[in-house]
């Protein structure tokens, strides 16, 4: 065999070449991630936005995603998952206070004369006082609570399981609708939960914190903790509770944040 004819052998790259390929290779792709993501949002910025209901604020294709995401958390979640918790030592000493939505203002607010209403129907309530809350049997947790900004924290509550409050007055049959709605007293914070989560064994109406009661700007003297959800649904001051079918108005699910906000 002539030696034009031989099959040419290629020399191995060396490292110095094997860099700058895979550099090419990452940048390359980089790049074209980047462009897609970016024409993405182009795309969703100037998409259409959300017809407001129960939920506004936002781009509909984003809403869309959330609803989406939400029905298959809804269909993963269990009242046999349960948040981690943590000895008491491990609470924080002082509570962070993030918001005063809905009780900041409340100048006619009187704690002595604060009752909570259940809402039977229409023309029917239930009207609770807090010692009359404070006589079931008691439950605390030390959880990490966590909020939508990015913050946590190991906070210790105690109150009463929202499944004992509710066998105890006897409102299987409002249970059995799909959703509860919580909102302060003078109606200004409002959120809506589904009833799985209500129904979460570790979901309480407290009225202490680090063994003593509820200050007023922690929402004084019931407010809810519900350790599966972020911040922005535990409602401070309880002062009405409704059940129903549909969605219940939710306060920041209105300013176009995800409805279920589960954890």
């Amino acid at each position: 065999m002539k030696p034009t004819e031989q099959k040419k052998i290629k020399k191995p790259l060396t490292i110095e070449q094997k860099i700058k390929r895979r550099n090419f290779i990452s940048f390359g792709a980089f790049f074209a991630l980047g462009g897609g993501a970016a024409a993405g949002w182009k795309w969703l910025l100037n998409s259409p936005e959300e017809n407001a209901g129960i939920t506004g604020g936002t781009r509909a294709p984003l809403r869309r995603a959330l609803n989406k995401t939400e029905l298959f958390f809804r269909n993963f979640f269990s009242n046999n998952h349960l948040v981690k918790t943590y000895p008491k030592e491990r609470a924080a000493k002082t509570i962070r206070v993030n918001s005063l939505i809905g009780i900041e203002d409340d100048e006619d607010f009187d704690i002595k004369n604060w009752k909570l209403e259940v809402k039977i129907s229409q023309s029917k309530s239930l009207k609770i006082g807090i010692e009359e809350i404070k006589a079931l049997p008691k439950t605390e947790i030390i959880f990490d609570f966590k909020c939508v900004e990015g913050w946590d924290q190991i906070q210790h509550w105690a109150g009463v399981k929202l499944t004992d409050f509710l066998l105890h007055y006897k409102l299987d049959a409002l249970v059995e609708k799909n959703y509860m709605g919580l909102e302060t007293p003078n109606g200004e914070y409002y959120i809506g939960l589904e009833r799985d989560s209500v129904l979460h064994p570790q979901t309480i109406l407290a009225y202490e914190m680090n063994g003593k009661p509820i200050t007023n700007d922690h929402g004084a003297p019931l407010r809810l903790i519900i350790p599966v959800k972020y911040g922005i649904k535990n409602l401070k001051r309880i002062g009405v509770m409704s059940f129903s079918d549909q969605r219940p108005r939710d306060y920041w699910a209105e300013q176009g944040y995800d409805y279920y906000s589960g954890l």
